[in-house]
């Protein structure tokens, strides 16, 4: 009886195996062809800050090894974010043959939509977020202050917005999968919709920089995109037979 419990066990835990390594080598792969590149993509990362600099500024590097490590180190996490579509993938085929028919064809549009989000955000904060802020931040120092931002912070500051926009853009997401769980309603959402745009600002204003400019750019998507959630929440409601599949549908989808 042991055995018999074990080998599904088994058998799940070396599928995981093998998807995993073949995430990791993906990643790896797409490292490889970039790293040519890294100092190019460093330069295209960099731009919306050297672009606002005033003549004669320049970024620095306060540590030796920064201009070496800096760019590898960004290169790995574009190769990472690049490599999303076929993790997310990976993970579709680990949990797909647990699923009901009528749940996957609920998750795989999640799966695709919270893709494409994720990298609408990274672009939101390049293109919109970024020249602003860094407009700001310039315009607004002292004179006699000389502006020279070094590399390795400035990798940290970008990230961190890119990963705070990034994940963001995914409210959606996270409201169609609390209403498809039943933990709540689009209508109860939508009756909490003042204390939920009050603690968006109240959050935007701690994981952005200290600039009015920044809380906004980021609450003010958040809020449009819950509305955007709300709306589609209603298709993704839980059904009343949603449990009345029986164990025979549910073997034929495992193997389909």
């Amino acid at each position: 009886m042991t055995d018999d419990a074990t080998q599904p066990l088994i058998g799940h835990l070396v599928e995981l195996r093998t998807r995993l390594l073949r995430s990791i080598i993906c990643i790896l792969l797409v490292l490889a062809c970039l790293l040519y590149f890294s100092n190019d993509i460093y330069h295209i990362v960099a731009n919306p800050l050297i672009s606002q600099l005033p003549q004669g500024s320049s970024m620095i590097a306060t540590d030796i090894a920064a201009p070496f490590f800096t760019p590898i180190k960004l290169t790995a996490v574009v190769a990472i974010f690049i490599s999303i579509p076929y993790v997310l993938y990976q993970v579709w085929g680990f949990i797909a043959p647990a699923l009901y028919q009528h749940e996957k064809r609920l998750v795989m549009p999640l799966i695709v939509s919270s893709t494409i989000l994720f990298y609408l955000g990274i672009a939101f904060a390049y293109f919109v977020v970024f020249p602003l802020a860094f407009y700001f931040f310039i315009h607004t120092a002292p004179t006699d202050v000389a502006i020279n931002t070094d590399i390795t912070k400035y990798l940290d500051f970008v990230m961190t917005l890119f990963i705070v926009f990034g994940f963001a853009f995914e409210v959606p997401v996270a409201i169609i999968l609390l209403c498809w769980t039943g933990i709540t309603t689009p209508n109860s959402l939508r009756k909490k919709r003042p204390y939920i745009i009050v603690a968006v600002f109240a959050v935007a204003m701690f994981v952005t920089p200290p600039d009015v400019f920044s809380q906004i750019l980021l609450a003010v998507p958040i809020c449009l995109l819950f509305e955007i959630g709300t709306f589609f929440a209603r298709f993704y409601q839980p059904r009343k037979n949603d449990n009345t599949e029986d164990d025979d549908s549910y073997e034929s989808n495992k193997d389909s």
